[in-house]
């Protein structure tokens, strides 16, 4: 437990300091700012010696950045007192838009559901990513069908991602998700007929779960279960119909890619090739969608 910050506490028997911010660890070096003992746990480098966690992050200017001494993610993120924020939000956002579907109808879904180019009879007029709506390739990875469709979706969601989100950070993960959405989108986009709409999480929850099997593939886990699912989800994928095996092979692929970067980037360039990576798949997916416009116009 943290002490008051101009205590030097001692072992009342050894005499020996101890740490001010894990008692009864005995230690002979103290900050080189305001002399409290601390323990290695707690010795951040500065230019001489070692300064406490408090010091670094009041900026004496001779230690590493303020955030240098907090705790890190799998991938390099802050760990968050809250881990599967972004997941829990993931989900209320679907299920917000859920109750807005059921209580608009149809024509909400039409708006914002993902379509090449068509005219839709409840809009009056033609609808489509080609007509210049290119956000439907992301309100649609919000929008579900009916009842089963988000429950299974949002089920998935929470098994999955909350792992994902605890082993990369809240702002990784969640660019991990979008862009698996969008890759997914982009590739039902590409392939499927102008007037078939398609909607729905399964191509971000899918490109979630490629990053989960990099990062069990990456801690030597046991990869039956990864692949037993991927079987299942394969089966589903092209064995029902009226699923967008499209948007789950691109999300799955989009996710897997992102998520070799975000786990085996080098520490020393961890942002540049985490993000450069991100770019390259928001890149790819906005190339494909302009030459998919332009074959549709």
């Amino acid at each position: 437990m943290d002490q008051a910050s101009g205590s030097r506490p001692d072992d009342a028997q050894s005499g020996v300091p101890v740490c001010y911010r894990h008692a009864g660890r005995e230690t002979g070096v103290r900050c080189t700012r305001c002399e409290r003992p601390i323990c290695p746990e707690c010795m951040v480098s500065a230019s001489v010696g070692f300064q406490c966690p408090e010091c670094v992050r009041n900026g004496s200017g001779t230690g590493h950045a303020p955030d240098a001494n907090r705790p890190r993610t799998l991938a390099g993120g802050t760990v968050e007192a809250d881990p599967h924020l972004v997941t829990k939000v993931l989900m209320g956002l679907c299920v917000a838009v859920f109750v807005v579907q059921m209580a608009v109808g149809d024509r909400f879904t039409d708006r914002f559901s993902l379509l090449g180019l068509a005219y839709v009879p409840e809009l009056g007029s033609v609808q489509g990513v080609a007509d210049g709506q290119p956000y439907r390739l992301l309100t649609s990875m919000f929008l579900h069908l009916d009842y089963f469709h988000i429950l299974s979706n949002m089920l998935s969601l929470w098994f999955i991602g909350r792992y994902v989100e605890e082993a990369l950070g809240r702002t990784r993960y969640l660019a991990l998700y979008l862009l698996s959405g969008l890759a997914g989108g982009a590739l039902a986009y590409l392939l499927n007929e102008p007037n078939a709409p398609s909607l729905g999480a399964s191509g971000a929850i899918l490109g979630v779960f490629g990053a989960l099997a990099v990062l069990m593939r990456q801690q030597r886990y046991d990869m039956r279960p990864i692949v037993a699912m991927l079987v299942i989800t394969l089966i589903i994928t092209f064995g029902w119909s009226n699923i967008s095996w499209e948007a789950h092979v691109g999300g799955f692929v989009g996710g897997a890619v992102i998520g070799l970067a975000m786990v085996y980037a080098p520490r020393s360039r961890r942002a540049l090739v985490q993000y450069g990576t991100c770019g390259l798949v928001l890149a790819a997916v906005v190339v494909v969608t302009l030459l998919r416009t332009a074959q549709l116009t």
